[in-house]
Parts: C-alpha cells; sequence; structure tokens
C-alpha cells in the first residue's frame, strides 16, 4: 500500500483524526435521516417529455411532514431536459427503522496522498447509473488523479460534483460487505497538484438508503484490485425492514 498521509504534516488539519472521523460519522447519520436526507426519500415522480410538473399541485394536501421539490435530468435518448417531483418524508418507514450505518475501524493506513494533474477544459466521462438499464450518463471531470495503491498504478476519474471532486469507487468488498454497487469519497485538494483520499470517510451512496436515486457506478479506471477496508460498510434497519435500493 502507499505510505499513509499524517493528517498533522498537513496545514490546518485537526490533531485528532480519529476523533474528527467520529464527529464525521455522528454529522452523516443526522444529514442521512434528516427531513431532507437520503432515509426520507420515497417517490420520484418523472413528468412526460416536454412537460414540466405543477409544484404547487403537488404539495397541495400533504401532510406536515412531506415536503416536495423539483428534481431535473436529461433523457437518455434525446438528450432534452426532464422535469421531475421528489416526495421525502420525514416519517418515512425507511427512517423509522433504520439502526445505524456499519463501518470498518477508523485506520490511518487508508488516508492516502496522490497527484492530481487538472484538465484544461474539463472532459466529458460517461457513467453508468444504477437505473440506466446500462445506459451512461457524461459528467465534467476536470482533472486526473494519479495513485500508486499496494504496487499498482490507478488514474482515477473523479468528476465535479457542485465544485467538490467526488470519486465512485469499487473494490473487492463490494456486494458481501460493503454496498454492492460501489461507494462514493469526496476528494480533498491539498496543494499544488496533491490532493487527499481519506478512505475512512469512504460512504454508502444515496441509492444504498432509497431506491428513487440514480446513482453512478464506478467506471473501469475507478476499480481497486484490493479490498478497500476503510469507511462505512452498508446501513442496517431494524426487525427485519427491507432497505428500498
Amino acid at each position: 500500500m502507499s505510505k499513509a498521509v499524517s493528517h498533522a504534516a498537513l496545514p490546518d488539519q485537526p490533531t485528532d483524526p480519529a476523533a474528527d472521523w467520529e464527529a464525521w460519522r455522528s454529522e452523516r447519520r443526522r444529514s442521512i435521516t434528516s427531513p431532507s436526507g437520503n432515509l426520507a426519500l420515497v417517490e420520484t415522480r418523472w413528468a412526460p417529455a416536454g412537460e414540466r410538473p405543477d409544484l404547487d399541485a403537488a404539495r397541495a394536501g400533504q401532510p406536515e411532514n412531506v415536503t416536495v421539490t423539483t428534481v431535473q435530468r436529461t433523457d437518455l435518448v434525446t438528450g432534452e431536459p426532464e422535469h421531475g417531483l421528489r416526495f421525502w418524508d420525514a416519517q418515512s418507514p425507511a427512517i423509522q427503522n433504520f439502526d445505524r450505518t456499519d463501518v470498518f475501524p477508523y485506520d490511518p493506513a487508508w488516508v492516502l496522498e496522490a497527484s492530481y494533474t487538472p484538465v484544461p477544459g474539463a472532459r466529458r466521462v460517461g457513467f453508468e447509473h444504477i437505473r440506466d438499464n446500462g445506459g451512461t450518463r457524461d459528467l465534467a471531470v476536470p482533472g486526473d488523479i494519479t495513485l500508486t495503491l499496494d504496487g499498482h498504478d490507478y488514474v482515477l476519474s473523479a468528476f465535479d460534483d457542485d465544485g467538490t471532486l467526488l470519486l465512485v469507487f469499487g473494490d473487492p468488498t463490494n456486494g458481501d460487505i460493503t454496498y454492492g454497487a460501489g461507494r462514493f469519497l469526496f476528494v480533498t485538494h491539498t496543494g499544488e497538484g496533491r490532493v487527499l483520499l481519506d478512505f475512512n470517510r469512504a460512504f454508502v451512496p444515496p441509492c444504498g438508503f432509497s431506491d428513487q436515486y440514480n446513482c453512478p457506478m464506478p467506471p473501469r479506471q475507478n476499480r481497486f484490485h484490493l479490498p478497500v477496508e476503510a469507511g462505512e460498510k452498508r446501513p442496517v434497519f431494524r426487525d427485519g425492514f427491507a432497505a428500498q435500493h
């Protein structure tokens, strides 16, 4: 494995990385169980092609615990925008039955530094999405992340997620130990030409909590050959509740 980078060696990093990770776990739980968190999404309703849904009409008559928002995507065939509605239930069965998200123990060896090479103008990389039946959607990848892990060289593609690099990766733990379709990781810039990959903060994607999401899956270049035994594994529910994913 590549040499891990100590948080203490980097500017503006916490002095106790394990405690900071515990705080991250607490924030993750708060986020996914919130009224607009991953567990709250109970329905995504798409309007017919070329139409926009009536948000006010959809909100009318909803109970106080239900919030309705708009969502947009691109039609894979026509390339035209599609418009829809999302329904969030603060008292959803998934929230009420959620117990925890299992995780690997914190391991500083999985805090890795890598090289980052910007791509002028970025590039569009096709990511297969979990509910597109094999279709791909092009996402903007603004640069290449070069990482050596256990003697293997990788050139990873992290896409731009509202100004932050998001790495969608897979590894041999997927399916048996961790969420089957892969996991997500936000990438931190640490200086010119360098990024930090703290796999202790790898997380289950939104589609691991609700089947109403359409998450990207790892492209071939983002699939590691060795188990990444760090970060979140999968959500756990009480009393045999079957999560919808």
